[in-house]
């Protein structure tokens, strides 16, 4: 132990110092894991020595970076967390209009770095969620449509694989595990480094939400399913279904009840985007309607009160083929019994630029879905576990019949099935090959785990 300590330019915080039971708590409240050490790192070399360290002595690795994952892989019990969370820089190359991103950043730090350059790319809907696992399992966010996924946006990444070795993987190195890093998440070792291609953005988009009641939700889910279908790629839809906070914008009558809302970013010309819009403003008598111009880092924290840290969080997901009048109704049922004021019902809009990127090209699949789903259940009493777990696992199983496949990012610990419904079946294969070939003894298992084909004793 000594001898690793001295070796780092970061720290090691063992159970018994200051610090550590901040350090080992993430974003999701319901994860309650005890690290045996957590190396700190501030660069790549102790990413590197933290790595060779947990070989060595054989203990279980779990990668923290932004630690905003809900399945909370990047905690371990009785192992070592990798702890990237200090490494935030991001350079901006505003003439090539690239960023070169640590592995502990977030996408406000992010966004405030680009934005100062006028330049983005697809980033989280929640400020706090951290770079780097949300690129490696996919990266949908408000610029999907537009610019594709966050992985789609990668031009490099610095990667330390299992045995310790740092390897360059893009377009012209170490290709096979370019395309396997994107979408395969942390299988295949810790990125320390991403370069990002940027793209002229804002600095002011049209965003925000408009808000309907709830006994508003058939016809609005059947009008959003036609709206959507002729979109330009500019404008990206979550809908959602919510209780409603007791926020200014709106009525203090809806306070408290189940509402219905789309919120959206238009990142084209703001003058384009409000006729755009107009349709849907004809729809129905909104109780609220705070579509406007803003900045995008505003855009990009806008439902950031939405989701604290530190309460229980528990997901299921799944890609939908479509908004069919049975798989609304579903919803509705649903939408109309949400268990916790903070708990939601999401359906992303996808298309666009996400879907005609070549499938070959990456290891992330389902491209032609045109909606993912997301029943994200939240809730500060962990008393409450049962009732709350029980809602959304009833939600996830009657929308199973609507189902194509899982997405990486919003997995929780649901086990190898699961995770292979986020590949089709030959990129699976393929991915599996690339374990064995970078990580035969499936050292990187503290993930949504690819298994190698034979692990080595």
């Amino acid at each position: 132990m000594k001898a690793l300590k001295s070796n780092l330019r970061g720290e090691v915080l063992l159970p018994s110092d200051n610090g550590y039971e901040q350090a080992r708590k993430v974003w999701n409240g319901m994860i309650d894991r005890h690290p045996a050490i957590i190396v700190r790192c501030s660069g790549t070399s102790d990413i590197m020595k933290a790595v060779k360290f947990a070989s060595d002595q054989g203990l279980t690795v779990s990668v923290r970076g932004g630690g905003h994952n809900v399945a909370g892989n990047a905690v371990c019990d009785g192992g070592l967390m990798i702890d990237l969370s200090g490494m935030k820089s991001v350079r901006v190359d505003p003439l090539r209009r690239t960023a070169r991103v640590e592995p502990g950043a977030t996408w406000r730090q992010f966004d405030l770095e680009t934005q100062a350059f006028g330049l983005a790319s697809t980033g989280g809907l929640v400020s706090s969620t951290g770079v780097a696992g949300f690129t490696l399992g996919g990266g949908i966010g408000w610029l999907v449509r537009k610019h594709g996924l966050a992985l789609d946006n990668l031009i490099s990444v610095d990667v330390v694989t299992a045995n310790g070795e740092l390897l360059t993987a893009s377009m012209n190195e170490n290709t096979d595990l370019f395309w396997g890093i994107r979408g395969g998440g942390g299988n295949f070792g810790v990125v320390a480094s991403f370069e990002f291609q940027l793209h002229h953005v804002g600095p002011i988009v049209l965003g925000g939400l408009i808000v309907y009641r709830a006994e508003d939700g058939q016809a609005l889910l059947r009008f959003h399913r036609e709206f959507v279908k002729n979109t330009p790629d500019e404008l990206t839809t979550l809908l959602v279904y919510l209780t409603a906070p007791p926020l200014p914008f709106l009525p203090k009558e809806v306070h408290g009840k189940h509402l219905v809302a789309i919120v959206l970013c238009y990142c084209g010309k703001v003058e384009e985007g409000e006729r755009i819009l107009a349709l849907l403003r004809k729809f129905g008598k909104p109780v609220a309607d705070v579509i406007q111009p803003m900045p995008y880092t505003v855009l990009q924290s806008m439902l950031d009160e939405a989701a604290p840290a530190g309460i229980q969080n528990y997901w299921k997901s799944t890609y939908i083929s479509g908004l069919s009048d049975d798989a609304i109704d579903t919803i509705l049922s649903f939408g109309n019994t949400i268990s916790s004021p903070f708990s939601a019902i999401h359906i992303h809009q996808l298309g666009g630029a996400m879907r005609r990127i070549g499938d070959d090209a990456t290891a992330f699949s389902h491209r032609d879905a045109p909606f993912v789903l997301n029943l994200v259940s939240a809730w500060r009493d962990p008393s409450e576990n049962d009732m709350h777990l029980k809602w959304t696992r009833d939600a996830f199983n009657a929308m199973k019949k609507f189902a194509t496949g899982a997405y990486v990012n919003f997995l929780g610990d649901e086990g190898a099935d699961r995770v292979k419904e986020a590949y089709e079946e030959e990129k699976y294969r393929k991915l599996v090959v690339l374990k064995d070939k970078y990580d035969q003894t499936n050292f990187f298992h503290l993930n949504q785990n690819i298994k190698p084909s034979q692990p080595a004793k």
